[in-house]
């Protein structure tokens, strides 16, 4: 009994105490700070302490985790894509609490952000994929190396003229084709059965009557302004890709890619979209879109069959040009 007595003494002499670091609070900083660091502003962010509070309440051994710590932490990960022991210095964690808690944080606002939405029946805009790199997956890896060469999802989004995303899909490994990544979607299916309006999509598409694709080969002044005004309407998807990608490097080439599995990695990839809507609709200011943007793709090529009812729709269309 007295060696184990010794024994347990010498073990608390040579202990490490642990220390706690400062942790980061929005009153300790600066408005331009915050939306530097976090790409939202002050009330944004309280704003989603609000709306997930109930989910991510304190979490932690010894010293608990609050809220706010939880979503600066989620955020700054986003904004930045910096390695879990950098989020975790900067704000006061460590890096397997990091860890858990983007986790538990993004998931909390996929369930309860729901400013994602077709606006039915206005279901209009531009369509088109964008990758988002990922670590080589265990299972099924080559399904997930993208034309590109590296790893990735192949990201769907529909984007208004507002820069908005209403429909999103993140679910499909980087090999897969656009045109069959859209083929395989709900918003597919329900603008066929509805006969609502129409999408515009690059010549990587098939053309239908509720996707216009652009003439390859015009033939006529009138198909030529055609293709011009389509090429308007549709760079507004590049131009948020760009603008997404911007705001939360986790997504961007430069920011490496995501080290989590497809399922958690298209977790996150959702959030950022939801968030970035948060930010059009509280007026946020677009970030720059640097010259080195990872989304100015080249269609890559596909044999479509073209039916008669999208010929159709599109040469209606077209006739609005020929004056």
């Amino acid at each position: 009994m007295a060696a184990i007595g010794i024994l347990n003494l010498h073990k608390r002499r040579n202990a490490v105490d642990r220390i706690y670091r400062e942790r980061l609070t929005l009153n300790n900083l600066r408005d331009t700070d915050i939306e530097s660091r976090y790409r939202l502003d002050r009330e944004s962010i309280v704003y989603l302490m609000r709306l997930i509070g109930g989910d991510i309440r304190k979490s932690g051994r010894g010293r608990s985790i609050d809220p706010e710590t939880q979503v600066l932490v989620t955020l700054r990960y986003m904004a930045k894509g910096d390695f879990y022991s950098e989020t975790g210095d900067v704000h006061g964690v460590s890096r397997s609490s990091v860890c858990r808690i983007i986790h538990n944080v993004v998931t909390s606002i996929n369930k309860r952000l729901h400013n994602i939405s077709c606006g039915l029946p206005n279901c209009l805009g531009a369509v088109d994929g964008t990758l988002v790199p990922i670590i080589a997956p265990k299972q099924n890896e080559e399904a997930f190396v993208s034309r590109k060469g590296c790893h990735a999802l192949n990201v769907q989004a529909v984007a208004d003229a507002d820069m908005r995303f209403t429909d999103v899909v993140c679910r499909w490994p980087g090999a897969s084709h656009d045109a069959m990544v859209f083929d395989n979607c709900a918003l597919k299916e329900h603008l066929e059965a509805t006969n609502i309006g129409h999408l515009l999509g690059d010549s990587g598409y098939p053309l239908k009557p509720f996707l216009m694709t652009p003439y390859l080969h015009p033939g006529s002044p009138a198909e030529e302004r055609f293709n011009k005004a389509h090429k308007r309407g549709r760079v507004v998807v590049e131009r948020s890709f760009g603008v997404l990608k911007a705001r939360f490097r986790c997504l961007s080439k430069s920011g490496g890619c995501l080290p989590f599995a497809p399922e958690k990695s298209a977790n996150i990839i959702l959030c950022c979209f939801k968030l970035h809507n948060l930010c059009l609709e509280r007026g946020l200011p677009l970030p720059d879109i640097s010259s080195d943007n990872d989304d100015s793709q080249t269609p890559g090529e596909f044999i479509h069959e073209c039916g008669r009812g999208g010929i159709q729709r599109r040469n209606e269309l077209t006739q609005l040009f020929s004056r």
